[in-house]
């Protein structure tokens, strides 16, 4: 099939958080808002029973992927798990009896996109504990799609998490790891193949031909030349000067606390952080129903919501869908660019 043929795969996340009802709600809104076609993977009579729940008028129909876009006009394709497992949830309250559906999920949608029935993957929030708890070896999303990625006897490939957004693409050096052993982990050649796979991708994927790169510092004023730290300029700063000698535009490490100011956003399109928090912070402060989870060095096209399970407010019928629909349309305008050769765009508008 031609990309313009295929849906997009969207996984079903954790069923005790909000996103089978971002879904239901995504597709409510498919023509008012341009949402393109995606199947969810999952349990049909789930969603059926949790549109039902909310009031909300959504048929759901179970078909096989190459019907999910001619059927998405008319009704929510969703593909059955393929182990034909059940689910059962109560809003807010998450259970580990639900954990093998929700990787399966996860699974069966990379294997969509591999065998070319799906254009990317789109994946709704999972809570990481409740994987935890029953043996899940992966620190989250990220690294369990680097993981699938891995053909059969490689390493996986470094999986880089980039937090975009119309006025703000960040991407965290470090990611799912407690703040003590960030100095430990943040290592010259992860911050070096960190920048070389956002160079890369931004070029490949969203058709920047001279990306712009933003280094932050990690400690306070990036360290004051030692004074306050010497990370900065014994790692950060040699890695800034090795990328910039392999013709990457690269600036840092700059102050953290003066690089996300609206003047200082219009001379970079992608800032990298040291730390998760970093990095998160300031794009959901500027961004939050807006951003999107794009995974970078993967042989295929994942997007998220930038937002987590919020089981404080599942089953309430309150949350919005407006970073799941602008995740889908991003993977679908990142899925398309290498088949149709569309127009490149910048990273920030």
């Amino acid at each position: 099939m031609a990309s313009d043929d295929r849906p997009l795969a969207l996984t079903l996340g954790d069923p005790s958080g909000i996103g089978p009802e971002i879904a239901l709600a995504a597709w409510r809104l498919r023509g008012e808002r341009g949402v393109p076609p995606f199947q969810l993977i999952g349990d049909p009579e789930f969603l059926e029973a949790t549109a039902y729940r909310l009031g909300l008028s959504v048929p759901v129909a179970e078909v096989e992927p190459d019907d999910a876009v001619e059927v998405f006009a008319r009704a929510l394709p969703v593909l059955p798990l393929p182990s034909g497992a059940k689910v059962s949830a109560t809003p807010g309250a998450p259970d580990t009896a639900n954990a093998g559906a929700i990787v399966e999920s996860i699974t069966a949608a990379v294997d969509l996109v591999r065998s070319g029935a799906a254009s990317a993957v789109v994946t709704n929030p999972i809570a990481k504990f409740v994987l935890t708890r029953v043996g899940f070896a992966h620190p989250g999303h990220t690294e369990f799609l680097a993981a699938l990625a891995a053909r059969e006897g490689r390493e996986p490939p470094l999986p880089v998490m980039m937090l975009w957004s119309e006025l703000l693409a960040v991407v965290p050096v470090t990611i799912h790891v407690a703040l003590r052993r960030v100095p430990d982990l943040l290592t010259q050649e992860l911050v070096e193949r960190t920048a070389r796979i956002v160079h890369a991708d931004l070029r490949a994927r969203f058709g920047l031909e001279a990306p712009r790169l933003v280094l932050s510092g990690l400690n306070p004023h990036a360290g004051e030349s030692g004074t306050m730290g010497t990370e900065d300029r014994d790692v950060l700063a040699p890695a800034v000067a090795a990328l910039r000698a392999e013709g990457i535009d690269i600036r840092g490490p700059l102050p953290a606390d003066t690089l996300f100011h609206e003047r200082a956003r219009a001379t970079y399109d992608v800032a990298l952080a040291p730390t998760h928090d970093q990095a998160l912070i300031p794009i959901k402060t500027l961004a939050f129903d807006e951003g999107v989870n794009v995974t970078l060095g993967l042989p295929f096209v994942r997007t998220s919501p930038d937002h987590g399970t919020a089981f404080d407010i599942a089953g309430k019928g309150v949350a919005k869908p407006d970073s799941l629909i602008a995740a889908l349309r991003l993977a679908q305008r990142l899925a398309q660019r290498p088949a149709n050769n569309v127009t490149p765009f910048p990273v920030l508008a």
